[in-house]
């Protein structure tokens, strides 16, 4: 089987500050749940997978993504992600290349919408979703949690866990699974990109620091 590797979600951030209570434990009550509101800032560091230490180590690849203002489309609002990537100077395909890009998103009923109607997460449907249908296999996402707690470089994070995985041709699910988590008023905070055949995801994307209002 070829090595094909599946993403988990890129929704990355700008050099912010990150605050948190005495115990290291963050916790915002609103209702903004994926903080679409512009000027939020974000930046998440990207580690690689080391088979020889079975670890991972610190690329020094950055993804950054800042909420810069809103367009509307069809009567709808949608918050404009500028995303800016460095760091990954051989262009690596398992990390977003340098450079800039640009996404528009909405949250539709709990959903996390693009532009184009596709749904990037969920934080309230625990029903598998299809994402694509392949020759050798389709790849979905499924909410499982959504009281999981997680700690990062930014801090530890009441979040919502999804997982991202591939039932192959024959009936089996594959080996590689990516995960995901999203923390209520702060956004994105944890996501991997993984071959389908490796148990280990090969990237691991932690939030480092952020800035947030709601």
């Amino acid at each position: 089987m070829k090595r094909v590797f599946f993403c988990a979600c890129i929704l990355i951030g700008l050099l912010s500050s990150c605050t948190s209570d005495d115990e290291g434990y963050s916790q915002i009550d609103n209702t903004n749940f994926y903080a679409l509101t512009v000027g939020n800032q974000w930046v998440y560091k990207n580690y690689g997978f080391n088979f020889s230490t079975q670890e991972y180590v610190d690329t020094g690849i950055i993804d950054s993504v800042s909420i810069i203002g809103t367009e509307t489309i069809d009567s709808k609002d949608y918050y404009k992600f500028r995303i800016f990537t460095s760091g990954n100077d051989d262009g690596i395909p398992l990390y977003n290349l340098n450079g800039e890009r640009f996404e528009l998103l909405r949250d539709s009923l709990g959903y996390l919408v693009y532009d184009d109607g596709t749904i990037k997460y969920t934080k309230n449907n625990f029903s598998s979703r299809l994402l694509s249908s392949n020759d050798w296999g389709n790849v979905y996402e499924q909410l499982i949690a959504l009281d999981h707690e997680i700690t990062v470089e930014a801090g530890t994070f009441n979040s919502s866990y999804a997982q991202r995985f591939v039932i192959l041709e024959n009936g089996e699910q594959a080996a590689g699974m990516d995960h995901i988590y999203y923390a209520d008023g702060y956004g994105l905070i944890y996501d991997t990109v993984s071959f389908v055949s490796q148990e280990n995801p090969m990237v691991v994307r932690r939030l480092d620091s952020y800035f947030v209002q709601n």
